[in-house]
């Protein structure tokens, strides 16, 4: 463990802080701290920040109530810049994403991995752009109605398979419900961060069942 003194603040007395979001491991965004800022988020353990722009001290989520409550701060080996690992209460991005990071220069599809916060800001940027030619923006031109009778369709598709004891089918099936159920949390505005949070909130012991074994 190290302390405040021994990071190195650069001419103009700050240090860029990356901000990784804790659950899905993804950069949220890069700020930049200063001594006084720095202290102030270990202190509060909230991300506080020091803003070149307005010349102050901003704590993120103050004005918004997207919180960044900090699990970790880590130097690199230079001790010039820190990785700041957070759950976040909202959107990181003053534009409403969960990322400031959402516009691609270069994505391999070998390489890129899959993640459901990455599906969801794909079908964010369908739904604003409405491409032709795609199915998603076929889906959101439909509207609401089209959207649930997928969602009705392809659960009915998930049972047929499970029901004939179908693992193969029933991924595939389960993989097109669940992409249908996101483009129905898109068109409504939930987010995956809204369906972590609720499972998170929910016990794991089912105290129905605990209850009926104490009878």
């Amino acid at each position: 463990m190290i302390n405040v003194n021994e990071l190195k603040f650069d001419k103009d007395g700050l240090i860029p802080a990356i901000i990784v979001d804790n659950t899905s491991g993804d950069v949220l965004t890069l700020a930049y701290m200063n001594k006084e800022s720095l202290e102030i988020s270990l202190e509060k353990k909230l991300t506080c920040f020091y803003s070149r722009s307005r010349q102050c001290l901003w704590l993120k989520g103050e004005t918004s109530g997207n919180y960044q409550h900090i699990v970790s701060i880590t130097a690199d080996c230079d001790k010039d810049a820190l990785v700041v690992r957070v759950n976040k209460d909202g959107p990181a991005c003053h534009t409403g994403t969960d990322s400031c990071f959402n516009t691609p220069l270069l994505v391999s599809e070998e390489a890129a991995p899959f993640s459901m916060e990455g599906l969801y800001e794909l079908l964010l940027d369908r739904k604003a752009k409405l491409p032709e030619g795609s199915y998603t923006t076929y889906l959101f031109q439909k509207g609401i109605d089209k959207i649930l009778k997928k969602v009705g369709e392809e659960t009915t598709e998930v049972i047929i398979a499970a029901k004939a004891d179908d693992k193969r089918d029933t991924v595939y099936e389960i993989a097109d419900l669940a992409y249908h159920v996101m483009v129905l949390m898109t068109q409504m505005g939930i987010t995956v961060d809204d369906i972590k949070n609720e499972l998170a909130s929910r016990h794991v012991i089912d105290h129905k069942v605990k209850q009926e074994k104490m009878t």
